[in-house]
């Protein structure tokens, strides 16, 4: 079974965040939520999620992906949280899978990780840089990087992950069961 974590800092965005634990659930993989400096993580619109552990607890060992939800001020955060940044990096130099959603390409930018061919929330691209942005996918892979767009796109990108750590098969019974033929 895949191992993914998604850590969550305050102000992340939590339609992004519970989309895609909750698609990567239902599709089999172990989803570790990782508060970063709290266990009961607020998200940008008001909602309070409690983590499963403490982001100090989690390694790149265990790992198959990290995945980073958006919102400005958790994209900050994971960007400015040391260990996050470590974290990002050790999965990197494992050759392991790293993602993120809305604004967090720039939380994966700022730990040296993010690939050549990216895509998410528009206008955040003015703050990473244009090269290598495009706003015409729903999802972006680039090596072991993958990136998706915003909220509207949560459950495309979720999706998207699965069928890379789990398969075509569970994939698409996920998505007729999802009803997201738009993806």
């Amino acid at each position: 079974m895949a191992t993914v974590c998604v850590p969550l800092a305050k102000g992340f965005e939590e339609i992004e965040a519970v989309s895609l634990i909750d698609v990567m659930r239902r599709g089999g993989i172990e989803v570790i939520v990782a508060g970063v400096n709290e266990e009961l993580v607020t998200g940008a619109n008001g909602i309070t999620i409690k983590a499963d552990t403490d982001i100090k607890n989690v390694v790149a060992e265990d790992l198959d992906m990290v995945v980073l939800p958006g919102g400005w001020e958790g994209t900050h955060n994971l960007a400015e949280e040391p260990i996050v940044q470590q974290l990002l990096k050790d999965m990197k130099a494992k050759e392991k899978m790293v993602g993120a959603i809305c604004a967090a390409p720039f939380a994966l930018k700022a730990a040296g990780v993010l690939s050549e061919h990216y895509t998410c929330y528009p206008s955040v691209e003015e703050q990473i840089g244009k090269e290598g942005y495009t706003d015409k996918e729903k999802v972006v892979i680039d090596g072991n990087v993958m990136t998706s767009r915003g909220p509207g796109t949560a459950i495309c990108f979720g999706l998207a992950i699965v069928r890379k750590l789990v398969g075509e098969e569970t994939y698409q019974s996920l998505k007729e069961g999802l009803l997201a033929d738009y993806c």
